[in-house]
C-alpha cells in the first residue's frame, strides 16, 4: 500500500509540468526590434554586436560580478561611453572610488542618461539606462559623495568603453 502511494506520488511530482517558471519566447522575437530609441536593434543583432557579459548587462538588464571589472583601476582623464551605440555617459572627472566593487560616478552627462524605478529586488531603486539605445548601465543611490552630487551611479564595467583624453 505505501509503495504504491509512493509510486503514486512520484508519478505526478515528476510528471507535472510546471510553467510558471517557463518562459515562452515567440518565434520572431529575437529579430523585433526594440523601440523609441535612436539607435534600434533587433536581439540577433545586439548578439551579435556585443560581447555575451555585455549583451546580458545592457539588453537583459544583469549585474556583472562586484569587483571584476578592469574599468575600476583606471586613473587616467577621459570618457565612459555605451559599450552598445558609444553614446558618452559618464566623465572620468566624475569617477570616484565607492568600494562597493563597481565603477562609480557622481554625475552623468546630462541628456544622454535616461532614468527609471525598478523593484526588481523588493524595493525602489533608480535604474539608469543610455538615453540613445536604452541598455542598462546600472543603478543611482544617494550615498556618494557629500562635497558633489551625494549621488553615486553605480555602474556596470561591461556597460561601458572608456576612452582616454588625447
Amino acid at each position: 500500500m505505501i509503495k504504491n502511494i509512493l509510486l503514486g506520488v512520484l508519478f505526478v511530482v515528476t510528471g507535472c509540468n510546471g510553467v510558471s517558471q517557463e518562459k515562452k519566447v515567440a518565434m520572431d522575437d529575437n529579430t523585433k526590434q526594440e523601440e523609441n530609441f535612436e539607435v534600434s536593434l533587433s536581439k540577433d543583432e545586439w548578439r551579435k554586436k556585443l560581447t555575451a557579459t555585455a549583451y546580458y548587462v545592457l539588453r537583459e538588464e544583469g549585474t556583472e560580478r562586484a569587483f571584476s571589472s578592469n574599468l575600476l583601476k583606471i586613473k587616467e582623464a577621459g570618457v565612459y561611453s555605451c559599450a552598445g551605440c558609444g553614446t558618452p555617459v559618464f566623465k572620468s572627472e566624475n569617477k570616484f572610488d565607492s568600494g562597493t566593487g563597481w565603477p562609480s560616478f557622481d554625475q552623468e552627462i546630462k541628456g544622454n542618461v535616461a532614468f527609471d524605478v525598478d523593484y526588481k529586488i523588493g524595493y525602489e531603486r533608480t535604474e539608469e539606462h543610455c538615453a540613445v539605445c536604452g541598455g542598462h548601465l546600472g543603478h543611482v543611490f544617494n550615498d556618494g559623495p557629500s562635497k558633489t552630487t551625494g549621488k553615486r551611479h553605480c555602474i556596470n564595467g561591461a556597460a561601458v568603453h572608456f576612452t582616454p583624453s588625447k
